[in-house]
C-alpha cells in the first residue's frame, strides 16, 4: 500500500497537524505525558491506579464523548473477542472503552507522537494494556497485516485526512472478508460559508477536509463498502456541545476546595474554550454535521 509520505508536502502535513493537537506543549514548555501526569496528581489520584472516569476529561476528545462511542458499539453489534483498529486514537479513551466494556481486542493509531505515548500510559494506568496496544503511524499506511482485523473504528478523524480513498483503500486491506466500518464523523453541512475557527479539529483550513454526506457515502462505495445503518445525529451532537460550552464559559466556584482531573485544555490549552463555542456555532448554523453509521466490506 503506497503512504501519503511520497506525497510532496506530507511531512509539514503531519507537522501541522501534530502543531495543532499538541499546541500546549509549545506554550507550557513541557511534554503533554509530563503535564498530564502533573495535572493528576494535583488532583490527588494515583498514577498507577486510575480509573476511566478519571480520564475520561482527556480521553473521549470527540461530540458526544463517551456516550457517543457506547451509541456507535451498540449501532455496530461489536462482540467481545472481536479485532479492532481505531483509527485516529488520540489519546486512546475509545480504545479503552471498547476493551473494558465490550471485550474488544483494540489497536489504536494516530499520527501525533505525544498522543500515543499517553495512550498507552492510560492503558497501563487503568489496567487495559493487555487489551489495547497503540501504534504512531500514517492512517493510509499501517504496519499491520492484511486481513487482521474485524472492525475498524473511527470517530472524528477523516476530516483530517487530505486523501481519503487511500486510507479507505488500507481498510479494506486490513480488515478481514465481511468486515466493519463502525464510523463516527463530522461532514460538511448545506450552509457553505467559511467556519468559525478556531475548531478542535483545525485552527485553519489547512488541516481542515470536511466532505458532504454524498461525498462521504460516495467514497465508501467506490472503497467497496455497504452501508448497514447510517444515522445523522446532528440534533444530539448540538445539545451535547451547548451543554458543555455552557459548563467551559462557567466561572469557577469561589471556595471550590477539590482539584479536577485534567480536561481538554490541558491537551489544546486556553483556545479550546473558543474551539468549542465555534463548533457550537457551526453546527447550529448547518455548516457542519455529524454522521454515525456501519458499512460492511463486500469483499468477502
Amino acid at each position: 500500500m503506497p503512504s501519503d509520505r511520497a506525497e510532496p508536502g506530507f511531512d509539514d502535513y503531519v507537522d501541522q497537524l501534530n502543531a495543532h493537537y499538541d499546541a500546549a506543549t509549545a506554550s507550557e514548555g513541557e511534554a503533554l505525558l509530563a503535564r498530564l501526569q502533573v495535572a493528576f496528581r494535583a488532583a490527588g489520584r494515583d498514577l498507577d491506579r486510575l480509573s476511566l472516569d478519571d480520564v475520561a476529561g482527556i480521553d473521549q476528545l470527540h461530540l458526544g464523548g463517551r456516550s457517543a462511542s457506547r451509541a456507535l458499539a451498540t449501532l455496530g453489534e461489536l462482540c467481545a473477542g472481536e479485532r479492532v483498529l481505531d483509527v485516529g486514537c488520540g489519546t486512546g479513551g475509545a480504545s479503552r472503552l471498547l476493551a473494558a466494556e465490550f471485550g474488544c481486542d483494540v489497536v489504536g493509531v494516530d499520527i501525533t507522537p505525544a498522543f500515543i505515548e499517553v495512550a498507552s500510559w492510560l492503558s497501563v494506568s487503568t489496567g487495559l494494556a493487555e487489551r489495547t496496544r497503540f501504534l504512531c503511524a500514517d492512517a493510509a499506511n499501517v504496519p499491520l497485516s492484511e486481513g487482521s482485523v474485524d472492525v475498524v473504528w473511527c470517530q472524528h478523524a477523516l476530516m483530517n485526512m487530505p486523501h481519503v480513498p487511500r486510507v479507505l483503500a488500507e481498510w479494506q486491506r486490513l480488515l478481514a472478508p465481511r468486515g466493519r466500518v463502525l464510523l463516527h464523523e463530522l461532514v460538511a453541512g448545506e450552509n457553505t460559508e467559511p467556519l468559525a475557527l478556531p475548531v478542535p479539529w483545525a485552527r485553519s483550513q489547512a488541516t481542515s477536509h470536511l466532505r458532504s454526506r454524498e461525498q462521504l457515502e460516495r467514497a465508501m462505495a467506490l472503497a467497496g463498502f455497504e452501508p448497514l445503518a447510517v444515522e445523522d445525529i446532528t440534533d444530539m451532537a448540538l445539545a451535547w456541545r451547548q451543554e458543555h460550552s455552557r459548563r467551559e464559559s462557567r466561572p469557577a466556584e469561589t471556595g471550590q476546595k477539590a482539584v479536577a482531573p485534567p480536561g481538554p485544555t490541558s491537551i489544546f490549552g486556553s483556545d479550546f474554550v473558543l474551539m468549542g463555542r465555534n463548533l457550537r456555532d457551526n453546527l447550529a448554523a448547518g455548516k457542519v454535521r455529524v454522521l454515525s453509521g456501519v458499512w460492511r466490506s463486500a469483499r468477502r
